[in-house]
């Protein structure tokens, strides 16, 4: 009998330590809110060449911007990014142009060129923009190494509100 009730208590103890170890390791949720996997694209990159995807940059924090030339604090803010991109080569900034809203690809790459960013910055004509529910510009996600949203930022930042983000 002691045989049996040990066997038994031995047998739900490895059965809630597989329901523990499956709870731990389950993978996120894909979705656009705090702790869910962000959602992968693949758009054209302004520079032209190869297309431009999110998971490019797994294994890498990520500051992920959504932005339109015709918004001013997105000029405002673009220059820190870079100032951040030159300064952390072991973070990646990328940004979205919200693309269906511009005059022209040319005005896209005048206003990149004016301001002298390096940083890739892909073309949504496709509408990524949507899919991550952009309704205000800038809005900038902050992605973990493993793809996580961890913070979600409406307006400008500042290069100092940059870092405190990524955590450098």
């Amino acid at each position: 009998m002691i045989k049996k009730s040990l066997a038994i208590a031995f047998l739900l103890l490895l059965a809630g330590f597989a329901f523990w170890n499956f709870a731990m390791h389950k993978e996120a949720e894909i979705g656009i809110e705090k702790g869910e996997k962000a959602p992968d694209f693949t758009l054209p990159s302004l520079k032209g060449g190869e297309d431009v995807s999110l998971s490019d940059f797994k294994g890498k924090k990520v500051l992920l911007n959504f932005w339109a030339t015709w918004c001013k604090p997105c000029r405002t803010e673009m220059p820190d990014m870079q100032q951040l991109q030159n300064e952390h080569r072991d973070i990646a900034v990328l940004a979205v142009n919200f693309t269906s809203s511009e005059k022209n690809h040319k005005a896209v790459e005048a206003f990149a060129d004016s301001l002298a960013l390096t940083y890739p910055i892909v073309l949504d004509q496709e509408g990524i923009n949507a899919k991550y529910e952009i309704f205000s510009y800038p809005t900038t996600f902050i992605i973990n190494e493993s793809g996580i949203i961890e913070d979600i930022v409406l307006g400008t930042m500042t290069k100092k509100e940059m870092e405190e983000k990524l955590g450098l």
